[in-house]
């Protein structure tokens, strides 16, 4: 047993599973810990507090949280260290939006000797974060998701869209390159959706699924039938994308974009993740016209199958996806894509698999995110179709796509 004087200050140590809003999470957490007199650690078992930062996008890494839960109770209960055990993020979202209490008894049973269950909401934004990186920061401008894809958990864990203060990004950005940090990247569930909600206010965009904290505070919705006024006094137009014939909603991104362009001493920005039905034409001009924006663009397609995309309440078609890519390459010089892609959704038929493979070969993505759907728990997916492709299938179809996108030279069976 490693043994410890009663004056030694105490260290913490973060676990994060899941995205970048995860790791920009947990890099605000190590800053509340540190504003509380503790020390950082890369070394758990010498943590007296262990944060474990839960994503729940796959059964997988929800299982690999309660196994490291387990791990952690069983040296707790041997040796008193940690001290504590601390769980956050998407599963203790997920827990505190179900009304039922079902999925926190499932938590706390689970994991009877966790000693505290923080929502991420709590862990504000009044000190800088302790960043891992000392020339690239993450730059969060917004939190959770209004769009309710049916294999998607994420309205779950991290509630309706609400978009940071416009002010408060600048400032941070301002701040980062004084510090000499020359790359941020900004992070959103949504990013091209970024200031809907200040724009019309949060009630007219959504209310279900809030918690009591709000995840950014200081907003100001302003009416947008007479333009909307950024902090520096300009009067905007809010871009207003056009999706199936219809205006979906009002966007402040590309005006928030070209401002941190214009930040000296800021070098590049990328940004994560956009959604292929809000990304209008002005931002594309924006993105062509200033070189500091990254050319290697994340765009999540999920399928190239309509009726899929369709099943997955995913708002476009194959040919209004390969539409966008087009005017992209058209406009911005030297772009590439990236994507996410789910294999194994339900009732998914080979037929509707080749429909995939037919449009990775037409993009030419450069990476792919792959994933054989997880049923997940409270999603539209969960409650009204069957997760019917067997394992063995869904492995299959991933180490297709592995082989055609990821590792393109180990087969050249599916590109021809």
């Amino acid at each position: 047993m490693v043994k410890y004087t009663l004056n030694m200050t105490k260290k913490f140590f973060i676990k994060t599973f899941g995205c970048a809003q995860n790791e920009s999470d947990s890099e605000r957490i190590a800053s509340m810990l540190q504003a509380r007199g503790m020390e950082e650690t890369k070394n758990i078992s010498r943590a007296h507090h262990v944060v474990i930062n839960t994503c729940m996008i796959r059964e997988m890494a929800e299982n690999r949280v309660y196994g490291t839960v387990y791990n952690l109770t069983k040296k707790k209960l041997a040796s008193g260290m940690p001290e504590k055990i601390i769980v956050t993020g998407c599963m203790v979202g997920m827990a505190a939006r179900d009304k039922t209490g079902k999925f926190m008894h499932l938590v706390r049973k689970r994991m009877p000797n966790v000693d505290e269950f923080l929502p991420i909401e709590e862990v504000g934004f009044d000190n800088s974060p302790l960043r891992q990186d000392s020339k690239n920061a993450w730059v969060p401008i917004s939190n959770g998701c209004n769009n309710f894809c049916t294999f998607c958990v994420v309205p779950f864990t991290r509630g309706r869209e609400i978009s940071r203060p416009y002010q408060d990004i600048l400032d941070e950005c301002r701040k980062l390159a004084s510090e000499g940090y020359t790359q941020i990247t900004l992070l959103g569930m949504n990013v091209n959706s970024y200031g809907a909600d200040l724009v019309v206010g949060e009630d007219n965009v959504q209310v279900m699924r809030d918690i009591d904290k709000k995840y950014f505070q200081g907003r100001k919705a302003v009416s947008a039938s007479k333009g909307y006024e950024l902090p520096d006094g300009r009067i905007v137009k809010p871009v207003m994308v056009k999706h199936l014939n219809r205006l979906r909603i009002p966007t402040l991104f590309p005006y928030l974009l070209e401002d941190i362009c214009k930040i000296t001493g800021i070098e590049k920005i990328d940004f994560i993740s956009s959604n292929p039905w809000d990304f209008s034409g002005e931002l594309i001009d924006v993105i062509a016209r200033n070189k500091k924006i990254t050319r290697n663009i994340h765009l999540p397609v999920q399928s190239g199958s309509n009726t899929v995309l369709k099943r997955m309440n995913r708002w476009y078609d194959k040919d209004k996806y390969l539409g966008l890519i087009k005017r992209m390459k058209k406009k911005i010089s030297d772009v590439r894509f990236s994507t996410d892609i789910i294999v194994g959704f339900c009732g998914e038929t080979e037929k509707e698999f080749l429909e995939t493979v037919d449009l990775a070969k037409k993009v030419g993505f450069y990476k792919a995110y792959l994933a054989m759907y997880s049923d997940r728990p409270m999603t539209a997916a969960h409650k009204v179709f069957e997760d019917d492709i067997p394992h063995e299938i869904k492995k299959k179809r991933w180490q297709i796509l592995e082989e055609l996108i990821n590792k393109p030279n180990l087969s050249k069976r599916y590109r021809n």
